[in-house]
């Protein structure tokens, strides 16, 4: 079985983020499914599946559109930095988490996590943290159309990085992509002067993190909750000391300005939640192919609203890795029938 990317997947019990699935015929929850979408004869009872699917699509829309329309509110943080801003998001976050794991029964999971898994949830924790305060940053700064670029290019960069890492072998499709995609970062760069810095750092940010959870045998609720925990020290650290120093905007803008300060915590853990509760109902394609929905947000926010400059140099680099990625999804759409049709054979 392959995933969007195309790679082999070696264990059909992992979910989108690579976790492991304990129970299949549970549901996010943790409740047992009364119905597994199958009748007695073994047939697919189509209202069940198509319950499911509906679902699992509006729990992925609510995810990626929750992530498109972070440039309309974290500009409403300011003039909190970027970096204040990350540490209220993740001390927010963290307590948000706490209360979903102790909700859905997992706080036992995590003394049950071994020394080596915890390195790799603080690995996790810094990349995470890397790629918002970037994202942060750029979306408070102007640079919107740069954070679109990166998570265009993120799935491309996600399969180098498993050729790199894991050495997962990239058939002729995606080395296409791929060269279309370094082409379209050297046009991008000869633009701008200098390479795409923003873009760069969100994609090979997030594309270590997502390299990092596939290999981490835990709840993806538990993961991010530890990874929000393990930073929460340092981010309460450093609010404290901001405020000492006269120079945190928490408690000096009024309650609204707490209450999105706040709120930016819950904003952080929601998407991701909603992510998870996709994830367990539709295919990786689908996954994959919604993910685009958060970039084309992003990028027509930038364009629109935010009027960033859109020279017809920068349409040509973006053009090319639409290219790329319609090459990179057109092969992904056809391996998964082909796998589709495998699997539906090998239990004729």
């Amino acid at each position: 079985m392959s995933d969007f990317g195309g790679q082999e997947r070696s264990d059909p019990g992992k979910d989108f983020g690579g976790q492991e699935r304990s129970d299949p015929g549970k549901d996010f929850g943790g409740q047992e499914r009364s119905d597994s979408g199958k009748d007695f004869g073994g047939q697919e009872r189509s209202d069940s599946g198509k319950d499911t699917r509906r679902s699992g699509l509006l729990f992925g829309v609510g995810a990626y559109a929750s992530w498109g329309l972070f440039p309309a509110f974290f500009p409403l943080l300011k003039p909190a930095s970027a970096v204040e801003i990350l540490a209220h998001r993740i001390v927010w976050c963290f307590v948000l988490m706490v209360v979903v794991i102790a909700a859905v029964r997992r706080l036992g999971d995590i003394r049950a996590i071994t020394p080596h898994t915890w390195l790799l949830l603080t690995f996790a924790s810094a990349l995470i943290s890397v790629n918002w305060v970037i994202y942060i940053y750029a979306v408070n700064n102007g640079h919107v159309v740069d954070a679109a670029l990166g998570y265009f290019i993120n799935p491309l960069v996600t399969v180098a990085l498993g050729m790199l890492l894991f050495r997962e072998r990239l058939n002729r499709a995606q080395f296409v992509a791929l060269a279309i995609a370094v082409v379209a970062v050297v046009v991008l760069t000869v633009q701008v002067g200098s390479p795409p810095i923003i873009g760069l750092g969100l994609a090979l940010s997030f594309g270590l993190y997502g390299a990092v959870k596939k290999v981490v045998p835990t709840d993806p609720r538990v993961s991010v909750g530890i990874e929000a925990g393990v930073a929460a020290p340092f981010a309460l650290a450093y609010i404290v000391a901001l405020q000492a120093a006269g120079d945190g905007t928490f408690a000096n803008h009024g309650p609204r300005h707490v209450a999105l300060m706040i709120l930016s915590g819950v904003l952080t853990a929601l998407p991701l939640l909603l992510f998870a509760a996709a994830a367990q109902r539709l295919p990786l394609v689908t996954m994959g192919l919604l993910f685009y929905l958060t970039p084309a947000m992003q990028l027509t926010w930038g364009v629109v609203v935010g009027h960033e400059p859109m020279p017809p140099a920068r349409w040509l680099g973006f053009g090319l890795i639409w290219v790329a990625l319609a090459v990179f999804s057109a092969d992904a759409l056809w391996r998964g029938r082909v796998d589709r049709r495998d699997l539906e054979s090998s239990y004729r």
